[in-house]
């Protein structure tokens, strides 16, 4: 009775060539499961093609249609079921007698080391065996030597929690040394100790880069940046309405918006933060490159949201992840140019995943070699960021002094991110 059974997670192999898998979760309900439930999906590099929520409030029932990301290999089908059924609450009496369950262990964290001579497209290469491993980096300091040479200190967790053990560190290393191959000079992993501790300090950002990187709206040229094709219309049409009057126990948010990869997590990341539960959702299919959501929602203590303020409030949060859910800009950083990429943390903690990992695709992507990379923490009146900073080595094919290179390298990681 303590843990969700198997059956509460179901995944089903589409019926045809290329048809979508289908990934079933009926468990008992709790505000942000839709949110936690997307964001793993996210983690695992799926798409969401479409989907269906309901909940009577107290049992839920989830249904969404997934597609592999052409980049990922594979997919550990079991895997994601183990890691889909850690979130769902517990069918436990403490469930039904609405006590809180036992907290969670939190996984370790463990310091990943390695020395080697620096190439192109190597930092994407050892972050996609790290995903294929299901391990979650949350810091990283990549330096460059004089001499060629690339030190990275990875501190990751563990997400299948076997960490400790000793074939899964051999595991781990026997992989990195692969993609690394000989010039692979030492591959070290171990538990981080506190005298890693100031390496988890928040990102120092000027004032002025800062009012650029995390500023509210979009200027013109980054709507035509991140428009589709040749239509920049399309994200002026975005739209979050609310109506009141379609049900007398629920508010229904209609959401419409260009689509991009994470958009169901953007939206119900945000509806989690403020709270906010949901009776009903319907993600409809892609159309003309549009994506529509209708939400039967209401607050925590079980009211509509009637108030005008909250409801304002509401609708330019969701405004804003669906135009702006993640940020990028390319600044001087002394001599040097400096990539920047921020994006929001879940009041819970916990950033977006597989960030770092596109970046680095985009990078290698277009032949730019990283000098140096980190992760870390910033925060503004609203909210915290986790902010990736990457100098760019300057021996490349492009000019990076040049605006408008740089504007082709924003557009390339912005349009990876998005899925676009």
């Amino acid at each position: 009775m303590g843990l969700p059974s198997d059956e509460a997670v179901l995944i089903q192999k589409g019926k045809g060539p290329g048809e979508p898998y289908v990934i079933t979760v009926n468990c008992p309900d709790k505000t942000g499961l839709g949110c936690d439930i997307c964001r793993i999906i996210l983690d695992f590099g799926l798409y969401i093609c479409k989907g269906d929520i309901s909940t009577d409030g107290i049992w839920c029932y989830v249904v969404l249609w997934v597609s592999p990301d052409s980049r990922q290999p594979s997919v550990r089908w079991a895997n994601l079921k183990e890691r889909l059924l850690s979130v769902c609450p517990s069918c436990s009496v403490s469930f039904f007698l609405d006590q809180p369950s036992p907290r969670t262990t939190i996984s370790p964290t463990y310091l990943l080391k390695f020395c080697s001579l620096d190439r192109k497209g190597l930092l994407h290469d050892v972050n996609q065996v790290l995903c294929e491993l299901e391990l979650t980096i949350q810091r990283v300091k990549v330096t460059t030597t004089p001499d060629g040479r690339v030190l990275d200190l990875f501190f990751i967790t563990d997400n299948l929690d076997l960490l400790h053990t000793k074939e899964r560190q051999q595991e781990t290393c026997k992989q990195l040394q692969a993609i690394l191959g000989e010039s692979c000079v030492c591959c070290e992993l171990q538990l981080a100790g506190s005298q890693y501790d100031n390496l988890q300090s928040r990102s120092s950002i000027s004032p002025a880069v800062a009012e650029e990187l995390f500023r509210c709206e979009l200027s013109d040229k980054e709507i035509r940046t991140q428009a589709l094709s040749a239509d920049v219309t399309k994200l002026k049409k975005s739209s979050v309405n609310v109506d009141n009057s379609l049900s007398p126990a629920h508010t229904l948010l209609q959401i419409n918006c260009v689509d991009h990869k994470g958009f169901l997590y953007d939206i119900l990341r945000t509806l989690k933060d403020f709270g906010i539960q949901i009776a009903y959702g319907r993600f409809s299919p892609v159309t003309n490159g549009h994506r529509e959501l209708d939400l039967f929602v209401r607050q925590k203590d079980g009211k509509k949201i009637v108030d005008p303020e909250k409801q304002d409030s509401l609708c330019s949060r969701l405004k804003v992840e669906m135009l702006h859910p993640l940020r990028v800009i390319i600044t001087n950083r002394g001599p040097d140019t400096e990539l920047l990429v921020a994006n929001p943390v879940e009041l819970s903690g916990k950033g977006r995943p597989r960030v770092f990992y596109d970046v680095t695709y985009a990078l290698k992507t277009l032949g730019i070699c990283i000098f140096s990379a980190e992760i870390g923490r910033h925060s503004t009146v609203d909210r915290e960021w986790e902010v990736y900073r990457f100098l760019l080595d300057e021996n490349c094919r492009f000019q990076l002094s040049n605006m408008v290179v740089r504007n082709q390298i924003v557009d390339k990681v912005r349009r990876t991110l998005m899925g676009w």
